[in-house]
């Protein structure tokens, strides 16, 4: 009985350190889910640019609302993972970070005042999420020209901007950017 209680022990020892990834799986991972957020960044923006110059702004915020999740939906599908956007000043409630994502973002602040530059800024991790591994990826967003037009000084945001941005988001904190600053993340969850 002792022997057999031994083994248990040493299978469900076993089993828990063969769904931790090694360092290299790690970076493994994280190349991948780097492409993929990536993926959803250029198809995002795209999709925006289209949107901007053949309907303008107003009709633009239509992509952030909108198309931006359906396109965050078919990456989902396809790459089995979770991914949306987060942020500390949410336009949309659904971007709320959770607890950590809130210390990724600060971590991410802090890389930036020291000077790194905001394209390299990512960060990942094995958590434990309800006894099972998840691995978790973010990706730092910094505003874009692209950006300002939407979430920009509140001065230089076109007059029928703000009203459509003010009737779809009464709640809005995603303004007063500049170019360069965080505008929040990409983050990403994939179980192991």
């Amino acid at each position: 009985m002792n022997t057999r209680l031994t083994l248990i022990a040493a299978t469900a020892l076993l089993a828990g350190c063969a769904s931790t990834p090694s360092p290299e799986q790690q970076a493994k991972l994280a190349d991948e889910s780097r492409a993929t957020v990536m993926e959803l960044i250029k198809k995002t923006a795209g999709t925006l640019q289209q949107e901007l110059g053949a309907n303008g702004p107003e009709a633009a915020i239509v992509v952030c609302r909108e198309k931006a999740p359906q396109i965050a939906r078919g990456i989902m599908e396809e790459k089995k993972v979770q991914v949306r956007r987060v942020t500390t000043k949410q336009r949309n409630p659904r971007s709320a970070p959770d607890a950590w994502e809130t210390k990724v973002l600060q971590d991410f602040e802090a890389r930036l005042a020291k000077g790194e530059k905001p394209d390299s800024v990512e960060h990942y991790q094995v958590v434990n999420e309800d006894g099972k591994p998840i691995f978790r990826y973010m990706k730092a967003l910094p505003t874009l020209p692209l950006c300002m037009t939407c979430h920009g000084a509140s001065e230089y945001i076109p007059a029928g901007v703000q009203a459509k941005l003010k009737e779809l988001y009464p709640h809005d904190q995603a303004t007063g950017y500049s170019v360069g600053m965080l505008r929040g993340a990409v983050s990403l969850k994939k179980p192991l």
